[in-house]
Formats: C-alpha cells, sequence, structure tokens
C-alpha cells in the first residue's frame, strides 16, 4: 500500500500570502490571485440559495478539518471548501485514490456533508472528489449549468433515496435443505417401509453425486435470488418513482454473507418511504439462501446528474 499524500500540514503555503498558518485551509471565502494555488475548491453538493445551505456551512467541516462556506450564483448554492491543490489536484487525487485508507476518509467526509445538508433541504451530492480551480470557477460552474440544476431539483424536491440489494447464497441454501433431507429419509424409515438395499459407492462416484448437488443448489439459489429481485420491482412499483440498477458490489463492499446479485436505488416520495417498506417485508421469507437488505433513505446520488467534468488545475 503506497504512503498517503502528505497531509495539508505539509503543504507549503505561504502565511502571508494567505494571511494564516501554513497548515490551514482559508476561513472566508476567496477569490484565489495568481500567486495563490496553494488551495483550491472542492464542491460537496448544489441546493437553492437560502438560509438552510448557509446554516449547514455554519455547522460543518469538510475534508481536512476546513471550514465549509458558500458559494452562490442566483437561486443555486454550492457547499464548498478549501482543499490543498497538490493533493487534490488529478496527480495528486490518483495517488491518494489508491489508497485505501484515505479514499475511505475522503468518502465518509464527502458524505458526511452531503447528509448533513440534505437533512435541512434537497441537495445534489457532487461526485466524489469534485474540484475547482477557485470560487469564481465554482460561480461559472452554477451559472452554466443553472437550468440543468435548478430543474433536477424541482424533480427531486421532496424525495429520498432508498437502496435494495439482494445476496444468493448457496452455503445457506444447501444448510437449509440438509435438515428436511435427513428428516424425509428418517420418515420412510419410520414408517415401517423396509429401507432399500445400499450398493456401496466409490469415493469418486461420491464425490461426483456431491458436486451435482453442490451445483444443483448454487444453481437454485440463484435462480430464487433472480426471482426476488423481479418482485422487489413489481412490489414497489406504484411507490417508487426512478430506478438505478448499479453494478453488484464485490469483496470489502459486500456486506453480510453470500454473493450480490441486485443493488438496485429507488427514488421514493419521503413521505411514502414506509410503505415502501412495506411493501418489501418478508419478501424473501421462506427462500433459503436468499437475503434482502433495504438502506437508507439517504441523499438521492443515484438520481443527481453533476458535471462531467471538474475544474482540476
Amino acid at each position: 500500500m503506497k504512503r498517503p499524500t502528505p497531509g495539508a500540514e505539509e503543504t507549503a503555503a505561504s502565511p502571508r500570502t494567505l494571511g494564516r498558518p501554513a497548515d490551514q485551509p482559508p476561513e472566508q471565502p476567496f477569490e484565489q490571485q495568481e500567486s495563490d494555488r496553494s488551495w483550491i475548491s472542492y464542491v460537496y453538493a448544489i441546493g437553492r440559495t437560502g438560509p438552510a445551505l448557509d446554516a449547514s456551512a455554519r455547522q460543518l467541516t469538510g475534508l481536512r478539518d476546513g471550514p465549509l462556506r458558500t458559494v452562490a450564483s442566483g437561486r443555486l448554492t454550492a457547499l464548498v471548501s478549501s482543499v490543498p491543490a497538490d493533493a487534490f489536484s488529478a496527480e495528486g487525487m490518483k495517488t491518494q485514490l489508491e489508497d485505501l485508507t484515505e479514499l475511505e476518509r475522503i468518502a465518509r467526509t464527502h458524505h458526511a456533508v452531503v447528509e448533513a445538508a440534505y437533512a435541512g433541504a434537497m441537495v445534489l451530492p457532487m461526485r466524489l472528489a469534485t474540484v475547482y480551480l477557485d470560487d469564481a470557477r465554482v460561480r461559472s460552474m452554477l451559472d452554466e449549468r443553472g437550468t440543468e440544476f435548478d430543474a433536477l431539483l424541482s424533480r427531486l424536491e421532496g424525495h429520498a433515496e432508498v437502496g435494495v440489494k439482494v445476496y444468493a447464497d448457496a452455503r445457506a441454501a444447501a444448510a437449509a435443505e440438509a435438515p428436511a433431507a435427513a428428516a424425509g429419509a428418517s420418515g420412510s424409515s419410520a414408517a415401517g417401509s423396509p429401507a432399500p438395499a445400499v450398493s456401496a459407492v466409490s469415493p469418486g462416484r461420491a464425490y461426483l453425486q456431491q458436486r451435482r448437488a453442490q451445483r444443483r443448489t448454487h444453481r437454485d439459489a440463484y435462480r430464487a435470488a433472480g426471482a426476488v429481485v423481479a418482485d422487489v420491482r413489481v412490489r414497489v412499483a406504484d411507490v417508487a418513482r426512478d430506478m438505478v440498477a448499479h453494478r453488484p458490489q464485490q469483496g470489502e463492499l459486500a456486506s453480510g454473507t453470500g454473493e450480490n446479485i441486485a443493488n438496485e436505488a429507488y427514488l421514493v416520495p419521503t413521505d411514502r418511504i414506509g410503505e415502501f417498506h412495506r411493501a418489501l417485508k418478508g419478501l424473501a421469507d421462506g427462500v433459503p439462501g436468499v437475503r434482502v437488505e433495504i438502506t437508507g433513505p439517504w441523499a438521492p446520488y443515484s438520481f443527481a446528474t453533476p458535471p462531467a467534468e471538474s475544474g482540476n488545475p
């Protein structure tokens, strides 16, 4: 694992130029001068201009414990903090994203800011590591994309994102089937029927039979999980306004046992979230090897459309 990119405490910012200690980001909104490129503007979310986002900016801290501020342009406001240019430039971010510990720290801080702001007002979450050279560039972005952002905010107002993941676990399915098979065998003996003659089975043949049973259990678990996924969509069709199917999570990103075969996000009116949960209650009950996980409500990450390009210096 690579060593994390040096933090703000190691940047060579000039206290005289910035008017603050070299290891601290600006505390007030700023427009960078040509002589000061040590700090750039990191954007977390965009929302309506008003007291809600102003309050969030006063109460929250961003990456590297930097204070948040608002950058406004007409009806739209961005939540912004200053970050070291060397660490958050294109090359610097590449290094940080290769360090899983640093990546997790950035993601947690970013999402914490978005969720806290979303608690007070609808916001459009920006992609991780969306940075601009300075606040003036952020303001220009709001001007250029204002119509699109305004339409998105109007569409998402009063809605939240709810996640639904479906897992298939062949081992759990096999474990559930074993007692039933044993009970069936003992039931036949208890009925007084003579046990059929058992012929000797070679170790090789026994292994092949076991593998066939394992493949059958694996196949059946995945088929059952697929049926549950289809049922999820039917049950919530009248509640959810939109759906996005993400790539199934694997490795460290997946939670719990089994393989994630469906990772979907639903856009749900906030006053119908309880109805959404009730529609899926008991969905996988009695289906061995299938698990359903519901998360949220969250800010509508999957349904916001932040700029495709950032203003990386």
